[in-house]
This record gives C-alpha cells, structure tokens and sequence, in this order.
C-alpha cells in the first residue's frame, strides 16, 4: 500500500495494481520555459491618474504572473542607474527629475514569451505612434507622459528586477489558473 496526494491535495492509498498504473500526479507548476520575467513599471503620470488597477489587471487578464510589486518614491540614484543607457540623450535630466517627482509603482511580471508581450501590451513609446488598445494607445497622448516603462529584452528585464527588487522580495507560487492559461 502507498499513499499519495491527489490534485486536490487529498490522501489516495493505493493497492500494488494501481501503483503500477499510476504515473505521478503533480499540480500546475509552471514550467521552466514560462518563467520569462519583466520589469514594468507605472510612471508618476499613471500613478496620479488612477490607472495602475486598469494597467494590473490587463497583465492579469492577458494570462501573466505578478511575482513582485510595490510603490514607491525611486531615488535619483536609483533612476539615473536605471536610465544609464539614455544618459546622453538630450532628455535624460528630465526624464530623471520627472520619475523622481511622484511615486512608481515598480512590478515583476512572469510568463511564457512576457517580454516581447509585454511590449505589444504597452505600445510604442510615442503614444500617437501606439494601436488603440494598448497601454499608450488608450491612456497617454505624448511621449513625456506615457504611462509606462517596460523591459526591452530579456537582458535589460534581469538588470531591472534586480536593480528595483532583492530576491527574497520575488514571490514563487502556484497559480491555480496556470492549467488555464499554458497547454503543458
């Protein structure tokens, strides 16, 4: 006689027959393949207009899973590094000063392919460039307010989760709409 859990957790004792019968009964983990991760996050211009629920829940809805998030005042500091990459572009000091004058809400987000997505979701950086329907394209109308950064490649996304987030505050969990939104 064995005992094993069930899908519903549930204690199954099973006899010699059926053991050999039986392959491993296993939850919804995700898979190694969906575990992509983005930063994204809600500029000051989000924030204050009230759409960071609106901005959560198409992540939500799209089939992603939230593993971090917070708000908070970003630093100059903590900005200029984030913004490194653009500190040569004539607008980097007001790009900085703009995301320091009011709260961010910063996220991590995790799933199959989340970055590229990720992007589609917000639209083109210039918001008049955007499709009805994304981020950009429904909430912002110029470049200087447009709602939303997002990772631009795998890459920058491990730079900016750990630049914004320390690994013990990335929470791991079984999604029990998992099996609903991946086939395997």
């Amino acid at each position: 006689m064995v005992t094993i859990k069930n899908v519903e957790n549930k204690d199954i004792t099973l006899g010699r027959r059926r053991r050999k019968k039986l392959k491993a009964v296993k939850g919804p983990r995700m898979a190694a393949c969906n575990k992509e991760q983005t930063f994204i996050a809600i500029k000051p211009d989000g924030v204050q207009r009230g759409l960071v629920g609106d901005i959560v829940k198409r992540f939500e809805q799209k089939g992603f899973r939230l593993v971090a998030m917070k708000m908070q005042q970003a630093s100059i500091p903590l900005l200029q590094e984030h913004y490194i990459d653009l500190k040569d572009r004539p607008f980097y000091n007001g790009l900085v000063e703009y995301m320091h004058s009011g709260p961010v809400v910063a996220m991590v987000w995790e799933g199959l392919n989340v970055v590229k997505t990720g992007r589609v979701m917000l639209g083109e950086t210039n918001p008049a460039d955007s499709k009805p329907g994304t981020i950009r394209g429904d909430y912002a109308i110029q470049v200087g307010r447009n709602i939303i950064h997002g990772s631009d490649s795998v890459e920058s996304a491990k730079k900016e989760v750990a630049l914004w987030f320390k690994p013990e505050e990335l929470v791991d969990y079984d999604n029990c709409a998992y099996k609903w939104v991946y086939e395997n």
